[in-house]
């Protein structure tokens, strides 16, 4: 793209007012119960596990699934994880269990498929199977442009090796945000903890993520962002209320946070609606003319959650950093590269990259 006009787009996406934003509205009739502000009571854990994910696997080349596509999908699962709960012989090694992990990937596992909690069923919208959360464009995909390519994890962008200390981990791995964009915004649906508990107030709005205790602190009514030198992780969040939905405006991501290789003029705009008594509806618009050839988004329904969120101790006990970092040093010294671990493809596919319902 010419330099100018990357330019003009550029000014035009700072300068766009958030009115402009096309995340999708629900049509529904629901009259959601009050908080004392007198604004719809959001309040309460939601979960929004599932077999959907982002972006839509190319085999479905339609929105809506059939029944039949869906139950399919979700008869798949079921197969698959009830294989993966069967009793695990003692003596065997781990490339006899292929079927062990949680969906198949191969035989070099992080997960065995009793400890995953995805979900069981295909995301619904007021009723309706969907092959994936993106509606806009209509081919369900993320609009890269020609060239860009989603980013490695961001600790490696300094040009450091993945295994050179632990700064250089991907972050899931250091505790610091969720892996596969659970923290949000966009938030998305992982391996497990898909729960989050949301706690209003008239000043301000707050989202405990149950993946690694992150908490987004949305100011409610404020009337702009922090400074651009400010980049907290998840970024800065501006709440307002337009009607019975909360719209909330995102900028100033960290700069080691990123989304499919965004830079740091991403904006993400998202719309939570009660749509039901356990349902809350969740709609997200994603602008960066930098990286992306035109605005992309999406939606879908948390449902009610069972319980409270529990306390995620991310790295007590956990000797994981330190194998991966003696592992390196072993490989430097005698100069035999091991097969490499695929946390970050987990990662990389839960945050929808691989497209889509299992198939």
């Amino acid at each position: 793209m010419h330099r100018l006009a990357l330019a003009a787009s550029l000014a035009a996406f700072m300068l766009a007012p958030a009115a402009q934003a096309q995340a999708p509205k629900p049509a529904t009739s629901y009259h959601a119960p009050r908080a004392a502000d007198g604004h719809p009571d959001l309040e309460g854990t939601w979960t929004n596990a599932s077999l959907t994910r982002l972006e839509r696997n190319p085999k479905y080349d339609h929105l809506a699934l059939t029944e039949a596509e869906a139950a399919q999908i979700e008869g798949r699962n079921k197969a698959l994880i009830s294989l993966g709960n069967r009793p695990t012989d003692p003596k065997a090694k781990v490339t006899d269990l292929p079927a062990d992990c949680s969906d198949n990937r191969g035989t070099n596992c992080n997960y065995n498929a009793a400890w995953t909690d995805p979900g069981a069923t295909v995301m619904r919208v007021a009723g309706q199977p969907r092959s994936g959360f993106i509606t806009t464009p209509a081919n369900g995909r993320i609009p890269m442009r020609p060239g860009v390519r989603p980013s490695a994890p961001n600790s490696l962008r300094a040009g450091s090796g993945p295994s050179d200390n632990p700064e250089t981990r991907a972050l899931g791995e250091r505790c610091l945000l969720g892996f596969g964009g659970t923290s949000g915004p966009i938030m998305l649906p992982v391996l497990y903890n898909n729960t989050y508990q949301i706690v209003q107030s008239e000043g301000h709005l707050a989202i405990l993520v149950e993946m690694d205790h992150d908490v987004r602190t949305v100011r409610m009514g404020a009337r702009q962002h922090l400074p651009a030198a400010v980049r907290p992780w998840m970024g800065d969040s501006i709440g307002w209320w337009e009607g019975d939905s909360l719209v909330i405006e995102t900028t100033n991501f960290h700069p080691e946070e990123t989304l499919r290789g965004a830079s740091d003029h991403l904006k993400v705009t998202e719309r939570l609606t009660r749509v039901g008594k356990d349902r809350l509806h969740y709609a997200f618009w994603v602008e960066d003319p930098s990286v992306f050839t035109e605005p992309w988004g999406g939606e879908y329904e948390f449902a009610r959650a069972r319980g409270p969120v529990y306390e995620y101790a991310c790295h007590e006990g956990n000797y994981g950093l330190v194998g991966i970092l003696s592992g390196a040093r072993a490989e430097e010294r005698t100069g035999v590269k091991t097969a490499p671990t695929n946390i970050d493809q987990v990662a990389k596919a839960e945050d929808g990259e691989e497209g889509g319902p299992s198939n």
